[in-house]
């Protein structure tokens, strides 16, 4: 594998320079200069937008004001995909609901084509009301999910043990919005309102501070390399792991938001949960 060493052609968080609209037929719109970007669902049509580059490894951050009111069927999604039938992926999908009740924050980790690793929390706070941050910070040992800045969650790379680990696949991020209310709220119990059409949610300063994958090599953040090998000098997020206090604050959120973990669903696995549930 090629490695080189340049500024990140994403930092800086521009849309109009750094995403493009993947679909939905003018649905999705760059504004404030290029600073945020609204995408919006109605009865024909959802929206998405995806990064103009391909990253190995990074750390992604995004923020999102989520849909409004009664936003039951909606999901809006913020994910790092490689392409193929063996593609990876780590996912952030925002599950709506009726007005007044909590949103669901729905994360996954497929690794050559395997997924099913669903852990699910609820929101410490409205995610409708204000912009919050939403990161993804991916390297060799780790993919961290965090919010605002607080981990929620951590896929160790346990390759050593006999589990797949995404790092060999280049993966662009996606986001989008679109109608799931045959599954998203309620198990599909709760129909999207369309009358409250159009739906909308806003993303702002998107930020990928990202080794970007072109022409078959590897160009990372001037200083990444130096920062995480110099003795005692500057981590960043490449060699990023976790401190008492956040992991104290990671085991905090999951005992106290967690609604789902694969990890200890016995009915799902009666022979017994997957191998990297039981290496923690």
């Amino acid at each position: 594998m090629a490695m080189a060493c340049l500024v990140a052609i994403a930092q800086g968080g521009n849309f109009y320079q750094d995403a493009e609209m993947s679909w939905g037929q003018g649905r999705g719109k760059v504004v404030d200069g290029g600073r945020g970007l609204d995408l919006t669902l109605d009865r024909s049509s959802g929206s998405g937008f995806q990064s103009k580059n391909e990253y190995l490894f990074g750390k992604i951050d995004m923020q999102i004001r989520l849909v409004p009111g009664n936003s039951a069927g909606t999901v809006t999604t913020f994910y790092l995909s490689s392409q193929g039938s063996t593609h990876d992926e780590i996912d952030m999908e925002f599950l709506g609901n009726v007005t007044g009740e909590p949103y669901t924050l729905h994360t996954n980790v497929f690794t050559q084509g395997q997924g099913q690793r669903e852990q699910q929390f609820r929101l410490w706070f409205d995610p409708t009301k204000a912009f919050h941050t939403y990161s993804i910070i991916w390297n060799p040992q780790h993919v961290i999910f965090a919010v605002d800045g607080t981990p929620i969650r951590d896929f160790k790379n346990m390759e050593a043990r006999g589990v797949a680990f995404p790092k060999s696949q280049p993966m662009r991020l996606y986001a989008s919005l679109w109608n799931a209310d045959d599954w998203a709220t309620q198990g599909g119990r709760v129909k999207a309102d369309w009358s409250q059409a159009p739906f909308v949610a806003s993303f702002r300063n998107f930020n990928a501070d990202a080794c970007v994958w072109s022409a078959g090599a590897q160009r990372c953040p001037v200083g990444t390399m130096e920062a995480a090998a110099a003795p005692g000098g500057r981590s960043s997020w490449w060699n990023q792991e976790f401190s008492d206090m956040s992991y104290r604050r990671m085991r905090w959120v999951q005992r106290k938001f967690m609604i789902y973990n694969y990890c200890t669903d016995t009915k799902r696995y009666p022979q017994g949960v997957p191998a990297e549930c039981k290496l923690r």
